[in-house]
């Protein structure tokens, strides 16, 4: 696994200390790649150095963005992380689980970023903010004190990361780089206008099939050649079908 390519989202976070707790948090990981989902100017600089003691550089090469999507379009898959289970959030890996899977995607061999997002230190992850990610990771706590602190949440899944990082026999698994969200999503949009033309669905529901083949196609680590044959098949039934009503 390669952590130089793992990249952590915070989401709005409320609280500066918070922030320079979780550069500390990445920087005990060797994980350094930090993006903001909100305004630089809305942070203190002292309050985050305090908390970040020698990790500070982290947030001073940290990214600021306009959303989830716009943070995470340049890697192959989002995690999004939630204490809450429900309808909208489907399963959700452990940490564990999910480290594993980041380090077939970060192989040696490949340039593939892998996301961790996490909303701020109220609200947590919304229904819509999850769903801009393509996959959900829990941490286990306890039902009657379950909400961890946002730096504390990071400390886990970065821990996770690393251990997983040290494993001799993930690494060198994956010989290309799988393709970047903003690629699938152009795929995505691909096979959705081509199911549009062959009236699978209205157009209300459009967004629901986009989100399932948006997941879908991020937690298969597709190539390019895949996406083009994906793109290229459902293109072919399009236009088969459409002659077929002459």
């Amino acid at each position: 696994m390669k952590l130089s390519n793992i990249v952590i989202v915070l989401d709005h976070p409320d609280e500066s200390r918070n922030i320079g707790s979780a550069c500390r948090a990445m920087a005990n990981n060797d994980i350094k790649t930090l993006r903001i989902v909100g305004k630089k100017e809305d942070y203190n600089l002292e309050q985050i150095n305090t908390l970040a003691i020698h990790a500070a550089y982290i947030f001073e090469n940290a990214q600021f963005y306009d959303s989830i999507l716009d943070a995470t379009r340049d890697c192959s898959i989002s995690a999004g992380t939630t204490r809450r289970m429900g309808k909208k959030r489907g399963k959700l890996l452990l940490p564990e689980e999910f480290s594993e899977k980041a380090a077939v995607i970060t192989g040696d061999k490949s340039d593939a970023r892998v996301a961790v997002v996490f909303g701020n230190e109220r609200t947590g992850l919304t229904d819509s903010q999850l769903e801009q990610c393509t996959l959900g990771v829990t941490i286990p706590s306890s039902k009657e004190f379950g909400s961890l602190n946002l730096s504390h949440a990071v400390q886990i899944l970065c821990y996770h990361l690393f251990r997983e990082s040290l494993k001799e026999h993930n690494k060198s698994i994956v010989s290309y780089t799988p393709l970047s969200l903003e690629r699938i999503d152009s795929c995505v949009q691909n096979i959705t206008d081509n199911m549009q033309k062959l009236g699978f669905f209205k157009m209300p529901g459009r967004e629901d099939m986009e989100n399932f083949w948006r997941s879908f196609l991020s937690r298969a680590s597709l190539t390019e050649g895949e996406a083009k044959y994906l793109e290229t098949t459902f293109s072919k039934i399009s236009g088969l079908a459409g002659k077929n009503q002459k």
